[in-house]
């Protein structure tokens, strides 16, 4: 008994340590940045040696200043599928990223979207009526700025949210500086490449994507995304689909604009898109 108390000391421990440690390495990161409009920031890292939460990673941000040069918008279709990058050119976009779950069979969300106070897609709900966990959050713009709200319990809160575009995704991992993430299934606890928006507590908006499945980068589980987000003090954020989907967009960039390496096509190169059905816009008004 006495070893095993031992044993499970050294290894609280040496969790606590690793922690510390991942949070130092996070905080004072050296981002690769560079700005692509007033107000507007690309910043990228990749974590090698297995530096990050004992992983490889990479990762690129997009940085925005809600100013008034600048809106944020949805693009979505309602059955049909098109590459992320595809949404950004047709919508004249400074940049794009992936939206929320879709019907990868037959297009179209299978979770709530609003644009322009018409409704594209209804939550898509088990024989019970039961939220998925990606049904619980909500991407909000209204005139053109970017939120993100948490599920307060009722039927029909999406419906009552004040915004022009609303999209449904998540689940919720960080609301009001607080990790509200409870969700520990596989999708939740396994690493996979990751789209996150969240906000800072200067009211930046963070498109964030994590790529992998790959040895160059690992990709994350929900868990070790919010502790990452809380040391560079978001106040909200938002999962959004991630896996093959993932893909960050950015006009007049190198390789047709996609500055992540999407997993799609199981290459590390920037080739590997999915098709989806809903994007987040970031425009010039």
């Amino acid at each position: 008994m006495r070893i095993s108390a031992c044993f499970i000391l050294f290894q609280l421990f040496s969790a606590g340590l690793f922690a510390q440690q991942d949070s130092v390495i996070v905080v004072n990161t050296k981002w690769e940045t560079k700005r692509i409009f007033p107000g507007v920031l690309l910043k990228h890292c990749r974590f090698t040696d297995s530096a990050l939460f004992n992983s490889n990673q990479n990762i690129t941000i997009l940085e925005v200043k809600q100013k008034r040069r600048l809106e944020f918008d949805l693009a979505a279709e309602a059955k049909l599928k098109k590459t992320t990058s595809e949404f950004g050119i047709e919508n004249n976009a400074i940049a794009a990223i992936n939206g929320t779950f879709f019907d990868v069979a037959n297009g179209g969300s299978v979770d709530y979207i609003r644009l322009n106070g018409h409704v594209v897609n209804e939550n898509r709900t088990s024989g019970a009526n039961i939220r998925a966990i990606h049904q619980k959050a909500a991407v909000v713009i209204d005139d053109g700025k970017l939120s993100i709200s948490q599920w307060d319990g009722s039927g029909e809160w999406e419906k009552r949210l004040k915004g022009d575009d609303v999209m449904l995704s998540g689940p919720m991992l960080l609301d009001d500086f607080a990790n509200v993430l409870s969700d520990t299934s596989a999708f939740s606890k396994s690493r996979h490449p990751r789209s996150v928006i969240a906000v800072d507590r200067k009211n930046r908006v963070l498109l964030i994507t994590i790529d992998g499945r790959h040895q160059n980068s690992a990709g994350m589980s929900l868990s070790e995304i919010s502790r990452m987000l809380r040391w560079m003090k978001c106040k909200d954020a938002i999962n959004l689909d991630g896996g093959g989907s993932t893909t960050l967009w950015v006009r007049d960039e190198p390789e047709n604009g996609v500055v992540n390496y999407p997993s799609d096509n199981k290459k590390w190169d920037h080739e590997g898109q999915r098709k989806v059905a809903n994007v987040v816009l970031l425009k010039k008004k």
